[in-house]
């Protein structure tokens, strides 16, 4: 048995045991789904609870003592970390236009792609405005043809790839649909950095098929682009398991991010509470028993008074409200609702690395299937980006 397989199945199995705790949507409950903890939460004020929320370490330490196995779950979350500091001095031209956390980011991932060949052809697969080639291009001299749907962003590409000279080309294609073999083909190396969901995996379908020899890719939004309604493993190990992904499942891997300004945290703190208040209202009204959703709308509606978001989620919902509406009420219900919502999320958020890395691992585990040498580990700091995982695969020539 592999290392990377009895890491899964190890995982696998404590995830399954303790679903419980994650597999619930906090937007949907009225109550605390586990009545032993409601009195550990109702405990925590608001700065304690964003305090635990914001170091990973300090919230599955508190939570030890109320949740069984989380000691081995805070071990099987770890991954190596193989940080290196860049010491390849980047001319301005090259990062004009890259903000200072994306490009220490792109930096970081660079450094761990040296070429194993000379004249190394690179695929950049997602490239917007091709950021990631250029630093490739420039780095180590590999030649590099860059992906990418939105035609402005290519033409951009293609814009600063010729103005300094570099050896990058740019393609227009969906690569959800477009038949990309022959790009594939052509490359020896194909990276990609944050592509979403089913972006990078129809990459690791396309390019296993092929064969390309390497493989460089660091995942991102695991719930986006995707074909079905619930998870589709591509593992024989994950297709195996018992857990049944869905789709609130697959974004709570996504919910540790860089804390936001104090602007935007406000208003989405008031956009919680409103949808919350406009849920109650229509549970109420309506008699139902379940969460009602209302589609994104730009945050300047939250500054206007909580009735008319109301009146616009009803039209949005097809919903006609009665006359005579407490709206008071029913936003100090909504601000009650967030107050219980951010506790359970909170225990939920225990288990977001570990869900993280179960994807990886599927993922790893394909491409072992698939004849490849895998390594999986951190490649930057998780206060760069969260999604800091790099899966690393090298196609195993012996075996060829």
């Amino acid at each position: 048995m592999s290392a990377l397989l009895a890491h899964f199945q190890a995982l696998d199995q404590l995830l399954y045991h303790t679903r419980q705790y994650w597999q619930c949507v906090a937007f949907s409950c009225e109550q605390y789904p586990w009545p032993h903890l409601a009195p550990v939460l109702e405990q925590l004020d608001d700065e304690q609870v964003a305090a635990l929320d914001e170091n990973p370490d300090k919230l599955v330490g508190f939570f030890k003592t109320y949740i069984p196995d989380l000691q081995r779950l805070e071990e099987l979350s770890q991954l190596p970390k193989a940080f290196v500091s860049s010491n390849h001095e980047l001319p301005f031209w090259l990062t004009n236009g890259i903000k200072g956390r994306k490009l220490t980011q792109l930096q970081a991932f660079v450094e761990h792609l040296t070429p194993q060949q000379e004249n190394e052809n690179v695929l950049e697969w997602c490239a917007g405005k091709g950021h990631l080639g250029r630093l490739l291009a420039h780095q180590y001299g590999v030649t590099v043809h860059s992906v990418e749907i939105q035609p402005h962003l290519c033409a951009q590409g293609e814009h600063l790839a010729q103005q300094f000279s570099l050896p990058i080309t740019f393609n227009e294609a969906n690569v959800l649909q477009d038949d990309c073999v022959p790009w594939i083909a052509k490359c020896d190396h194909a990276v990609a950095l944050h592509a979403c969901g089913g972006l990078h995996q129809s990459l690791m379908r396309q390019a296993s098929a092929i064969g390309t020899q390497r493989l460089s890719i660091s995942p991102c939004c695991y719930h986006l682009f995707l074909e079905h309604e619930h998870y589709q493993p591509m593992s024989d190990a994950a297709q195996q398991s018992a857990l049944r992904m869905q789709s609130s499942d697959l974004k709570l891997a996504l919910q540790q991010t860089v804390t936001a300004g104090q602007r935007v945290q406000r208003l989405r703190q008031t956009e919680v509470q409103w949808r919350l208040g406009f849920d109650q209202l229509v549970r109420d009204a309506f008699s139902r028993d379940y969460y009602t959703p209302v589609p994104s709308v730009g945050k300047l509606v939250f500054g206007g008074e909580f009735s008319e978001f109301c009146q616009w989620a009803a039209r949005k919902k097809g919903l006609v409200l009665p006359e005579h509406i407490d709206y008071e009420d029913y936003l100090t219900r909504g601000i009650q609702r967030k107050h219980m919502t951010d506790r359970i999320e909170l225990v939920r958020h225990v288990f977001r690395r570990a869900i993280e890395v179960w994807l990886v691992l599927d993922r790893a585990l394909y491409l072992q299937q698939a004849n490849y040498q895998v390594d999986i580990f951190e490649f930057c700091e998780p206060s760069l980006t969260p999604r800091n995982i790099l899966i690393d695969a090298k196609l195993n020539r012996e075996l060829q």
